[in-house]
C-alpha cells in the first residue's frame, strides 16, 4: 500500500508561513535543496491545495531559465514530471501534469492506494493536510525545522485536539543547522 507523506519546511515555532504570509526565510542551500530532490524521487503523486498549486507554477517553466542553477533545473524537471492532484473550489483547470481532484481528499488517497502506481503519496500545504491529518490519511510526517522563529502565521501541524503517537524513522542535521525530522505515525 502507498504511504501518504506530509512534508514541508518549518520555522522553529512551527509555521510554515510568517505571519505576514512570507516564507522567505525557507530558502534551502544547496545540501537541503538536494534532500528535497531525493525526497521528490521517492514521490509518484503530489497532492496540493490551490495556494500551494499557485505557488509551485513557478517551476513550470523556471527550468529554461540559463540563469537557474544545475540542481534547480534537475528538481524543477522531477516536479514537472510528478503526477499532481490539486484540490480546489475556485479553478476550473490546470496545468502540465496536474489534475483537478475528482472527490474528497479521503476519496483520492483510496483510490491512488489501491491503484497501480509506484512511489509514496505526497501532500503539501497545511489546510490539506490539516484535512489528511483529521481524516488519520498520514503516515508519515518529514520536517526539515529551520534556525528561525516567526512568531506566528500558518502552523505545519492541525490545531485539532487528536493525539497522534508517532515513531522516529530518522534525524539528520545539516550544516546550515536544518534539522531533518522524519516520523512514522503509530498505529
Amino acid at each position: 500500500m502507498r504511504d501518504v507523506t506530509y512534508s514541508m519546511n518549518v520555522s522553529l515555532d512551527g509555521y510554515i508561513v510568517g505571519p505576514d504570509g512570507t516564507f522567505d526565510w525557507t530558502d534551502p542551500d544547496e545540501e537541503v535543496f538536494r534532500s528535497w530532490i531525493e525526497e521528490t524521487r521517492e514521490a509518484g503523486v503530489h497532492l496540493l491545495g490551490r495556494r500551494l498549486y499557485e505557488t509551485m507554477l513557478y517551476w513550470e517553466t523556471v527550468g529554461e531559465d540559463a540563469s537557474v542553477d544545475a540542481d534547480q533545473r534537475e528538481w524543477a524537471a522531477l516536479w514537472n514530471a510528478l503526477p499532481k492532484v490539486v484540490f480546489s473550489t475556485t479553478l476550473s483547470e490546470v496545468r502540465g501534469t496536474a489534475r483537478l481532484a475528482s472527490g474528497g481528499l479521503a476519496e483520492e488517497v483510496a483510490r491512488l492506494r489501491a491503484g497501480p502506481g509506484e512511489g509514496g503519496i505526497a501532500i503539501g500545504g497545511a489546510t490539506l493536510a490539516a484535512e489528511a491529518a483529521e481524516l488519520d490519511l498520514i503516515d508519515e510526517y518529514r520536517v526539515r525545522v529551520l534556525p528561525v522563529l516567526v512568531g506566528g502565521g500558518i502552523p505545519f501541524f492541525p490545531r485539532a485536539e487528536r493525539r497522534v503517537n508517532l515513531e522516529l524513522v530518522e534525524s539528520r542535521t545539516f550544516g546550515s543547522d536544518v534539522v531533518h525530522l522524519r516520523y512514522r505515525v503509530v498505529r
